[in-house]
């Protein structure tokens, strides 16, 4: 049942418990308001009518009015506070996802299609949230009702309940049998949902690669294809619901028959009034909407159920970067950068990228990582701000394992520029700052100065233009600068650059270099260069070959003195001038 899976899920209800309290106590009351009403209808026919009392069947008939009345205040008291306490719920559940998201390794992130992230954060949590404002009150509402209505069944006529309690065992047994069928069916669909939700998301930020390869009709057959299946998975939920609903609503109709024909002959042997029929009669029909639900609740749960089974695989997934017990922040860093006997290889992998790597880079000096394709470079990189952590060795800051600071504290030390300059679709102002809680003018444009990023000025709206998905508004240069200058706001100590001058021509990259010589001054530079012109910001050059520090030293000593080195600056060369 989608209760018992949303028992992870329900904590998030108590800090609406008092939305809750009301909600139960308007679902009793007006539950008690609609069983009364077939007793007060027995009263009528047995009473007034019986006796041609005028006078008191319009007191009753006002009775009924006010029930009916204080009923429709209830439900609507029910439904408010349900709805109120459930989007509170999806709400803080949906921040928490998002939060454990980003707390995630990007090695998780690796692994999983942004899809089918995407589709657990909307579409399972909505799921979630629709079971426990809807269907989790219509439960209820239906096993309360059940035992209330065959209580007051049985007090009239047990003959007559037991009639309806047997008609109801093939109504369980038929909706044990659906519910393993439709859980199968609607695992399947929330995964192709997923699966659609990828495909969509790639046409969105692949959309010039496909326009510019004519690939339009490829895209469109393949979510034509996810859309079909889609379809037919949905057509066999509702084949299953249609079975199930067929069958609940044939029976309640058999039992009605059968109560009809023994509860008259009752009537006609005395042993029930005729007011008493009519209520028992009122009770069956009352009987008929919940189970006319129960197909409805029970397809709700299991799509619940398996919502919850989808969003616990993603909240299981526990930070393996994260702040150990011991992390303290570190109040000032001078910037000296080691790598200590590192090993590295990516998670669910056997193949060791970095292997006994030892490297140090001093307070203020810049050191460029060259080497072949696979070598490990852009690895490197990754290990100074924790995006990935060593599998062996250690690498430190200032002599601290970067695994003794915290987050936080050890990434306000480095700044990072990607190879791939991401912008958000933002302002140019969102984007250089990044949330930091204060950041003044002067060092806004410190950054913006140092990053020959000025063009910003020129902006149609200044800093507060905004940019685009991905910043695709902008050229691959102005991207560049703008990533430099975000990384260094705040002049962050060190410094870890991944082939900043990837795809610019050649009158921006000596834009980009200028601008690299100013933001590399007086901090720790760890450079990944692919590009013979960028050594020249170089203080010394290490060459990396199978994961392993092949050689150190100037751009010249090297050239001089290493085969390897001579030939891979010279292959380079000759690419960059292709």
């Amino acid at each position: 049942m989608g209760l018992l899976a949303l028992r992870r899920y329900l904590p998030y209800l108590r800090p609406y418990v008092r939305y809750m309290v009301i909600f139960l106590l308007a679902q009793l009351g007006s539950l008690a308001a609609a069983a009364s009403i077939p007793k007060v209808i027995q009263y009528i026919i047995d009473g007034p009518i019986t006796h041609h009392d005028f006078g008191h069947l319009v007191r009753f008939a006002g009775l009924l009015a006010l029930i009916a009345g204080l009923e429709f205040a209830l439900i609507l008291l029910r439904r408010y506070f349900s709805g109120v306490a459930s989007l509170h719920m999806e709400t803080d559940l949906r921040n928490d996802l998002y939060a454990h998201l980003q707390s995630l390794q990007v090695s998780f992130h690796d692994n999983w299609q942004s899809g089918q992230l995407l589709s657990r954060a909307i579409a399972d949590i909505g799921t979630v949230r629709r079971f426990v404002s809807f269907g989790l009150i219509w439960f209820i509402q239906i096993i309360v009702t059940f035992v209330v209505v065959l209580v007051l069944m049985a007090q009239l006529d047990w003959q007559l309940g037991l009639v309806v309690v047997l008609c109801m065992i093939p109504i369980a047994i038929a909706s044990h049998i659906f519910q393993d069928k439709y859980r199968v069916i609607a695992r399947r669909l929330q995964d192709l949902t997923g699966d659609m939700t990828t495909v969509i998301e790639e046409m969105a930020t692949g959309v010039r690669i496909i326009k510019a390869f004519g690939r339009m009709p490829l895209m469109q057959r393949r979510f034509e294809e996810q859309g079909r299946t889609i379809r037919e998975t949905s057509l066999q939920g509702i084949t299953a619901r249609a079975e199930l609903w067929s069958e609940i609503n044939f029976l309640p109709n058999l039992s009605l028959l059968a109560v009809l024909l023994l509860g008259g002959l009752n009537v006609i042997e005395g042993r029930l009034t005729i007011g008493g029929l009519v209520a028992f009669m009122s009770y069956v029909f009352m009987l008929t909407w919940p189970m006319d639900a129960l197909g409805w609740v029970l397809s709700m749960s299991e799509e619940c159920k398996t919502a919850s089974e989808r969003l616990n695989e993603v909240f299981d997934s526990r930070p393996e970067i994260a702040d150990r017990p011991q992390a303290r922040p570190l109040e000032h860093s001078r910037g000296r950068l080691e790598f200590r006997d590192v090993g590295f290889r990516y998670p669910n992998s056997n193949d060791w990228i970095l292997r006994g790597l030892n490297l140090v880079v001093e307070p203020h000096e810049t050191v460029g990582l060259v080497g072949r394709t696979g070598s490990g470079k852009t690895s490197l990189a990754y290990l100074a701000p924790r995006l990935y952590d060593v599998s062996e060795g250690a690498v430190l800051l200032d002599g601290i394992d970067v695994r003794e600071i915290t987050l936080r504290s050890l990434r306000s030390h480095i700044g990072f520029a990607f190879e791939d300059p991401i912008l958000f679709s933002a302002s140019v102002h969102e984007n250089l700052v990044m949330g930091r809680p204060i950041v003044s003018d002067e060092e806004l444009k410190r950054a913006i100065e140092m990053a020959q990023a000025g063009f910003v000025w020129d902006l149609p709206w200044g800093l507060e233009t905004r940019v685009g998905e991905q910043g695709y508004t902008l050229s691959g240069g102005q991207r560049q600068r703008l990533a430099l200058a975000r990384a260094v706001l705040g002049s962050p100590p060190v410094l870890v650059l991944d082939d900043p001058l990837s795809s610019v021509d050649v009158h921006t990259e000596s834009v980009i270099e200028e601008a690299l010589s100013r933001v590399l001054e007086g901090v720790t530079g760890l450079l990944v260069v692919h590009r013979p012109s960028t050594l020249a910001l170089a203080d010394r050059v290490v060459l990396l070959d199978e994961g392993r520090v092949a050689a150190s030293g100037t751009h010249a000593e090297l050239m001089r003195t290493n085969a390897l080195y001579r030939a891979l600056l010279s292959q380079e060369y000759e690419e960059a001038l292709a």
